[in-house]
Protein backbone atom coordinates (compact mmCIF):
# COMPACT_ATOMS: atom_id res chain seq x y z
CA UNK A 1 0.00 0.00 0.00
CA UNK A 2 1.13 3.56 -0.63
CA UNK A 3 2.24 5.84 2.15
CA UNK A 4 -0.57 6.55 4.59
CA UNK A 5 -2.16 9.97 4.77
CA UNK A 6 -4.18 9.74 7.98
CA UNK A 7 -2.27 9.90 11.28
CA UNK A 8 -2.39 6.94 13.67
CA UNK A 9 -3.13 9.30 16.57
CA UNK A 10 -6.39 10.33 14.89
CA UNK A 11 -7.42 6.68 14.66
CA UNK A 12 -6.90 6.29 18.39
CA UNK A 13 -9.01 9.40 19.04
CA UNK A 14 -11.81 8.03 16.85
CA UNK A 15 -11.81 4.66 18.59
CA UNK A 16 -11.71 6.24 22.06
CA UNK A 17 -14.56 8.56 21.07
CA UNK A 18 -16.47 5.39 20.14
CA UNK A 19 -15.95 4.11 23.69
CA UNK A 20 -12.67 2.17 23.69
CA UNK A 21 -10.64 2.39 26.89
CA UNK A 22 -7.45 1.17 25.25
CA UNK A 23 -6.50 0.80 21.59
CA UNK A 24 -3.80 -1.47 20.17
CA UNK A 25 -1.42 -0.38 17.43
CA UNK A 26 -2.91 -3.08 15.20
CA UNK A 27 -6.40 -1.64 15.67
CA UNK A 28 -5.18 1.86 14.78
CA UNK A 29 -3.41 0.62 11.66
CA UNK A 30 -6.41 -1.46 10.59
CA UNK A 31 -8.82 1.44 10.97
CA UNK A 32 -6.47 3.75 9.08
CA UNK A 33 -6.18 1.27 6.21
CA UNK A 34 -9.95 0.78 5.96
CA UNK A 35 -10.74 4.50 6.15
CA UNK A 36 -8.15 5.38 3.52
CA UNK A 37 -9.49 2.71 1.14
CA UNK A 38 -13.05 3.97 1.67
CA UNK A 39 -11.98 7.61 1.22
CA UNK A 40 -10.19 6.68 -2.01
CA UNK A 41 -13.36 5.11 -3.42
CA UNK A 42 -15.48 8.12 -2.43
CA UNK A 43 -12.90 10.53 -3.82
CA UNK A 44 -12.81 8.80 -7.19
CA UNK A 45 -16.62 8.86 -7.44
CA UNK A 46 -16.71 12.53 -6.40
CA UNK A 47 -14.22 13.40 -9.15
CA UNK A 48 -16.42 11.57 -11.66
CA UNK A 49 -19.46 13.57 -10.53
CA UNK A 50 -17.62 16.89 -10.81
CA UNK A 51 -16.33 16.03 -14.30
CA UNK A 52 -19.80 14.90 -15.37
CA UNK A 53 -21.05 18.33 -14.29
CA UNK A 54 -18.34 20.00 -16.38
CA UNK A 55 -16.30 21.16 -13.39
CA UNK A 56 -12.71 20.56 -12.37
CA UNK A 57 -13.46 21.52 -8.76
CA UNK A 58 -14.82 18.80 -6.50
CA UNK A 59 -17.52 20.26 -4.27
CA UNK A 60 -19.01 19.06 -1.02
CA UNK A 61 -22.15 18.00 -2.83
CA UNK A 62 -20.05 15.71 -5.04
CA UNK A 63 -18.51 14.06 -1.99
CA UNK A 64 -21.86 13.66 -0.25
CA UNK A 65 -23.41 12.16 -3.37
CA UNK A 66 -20.44 9.82 -3.80
CA UNK A 67 -20.76 8.55 -0.23
CA UNK A 68 -24.32 7.31 -0.78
Amino acid sequence: MAKSILPVAAMEKLLKKAGASRVSEDAKESLREILEEYADKIGKKAVEFSRHSGRVTVKGTDVKLASK
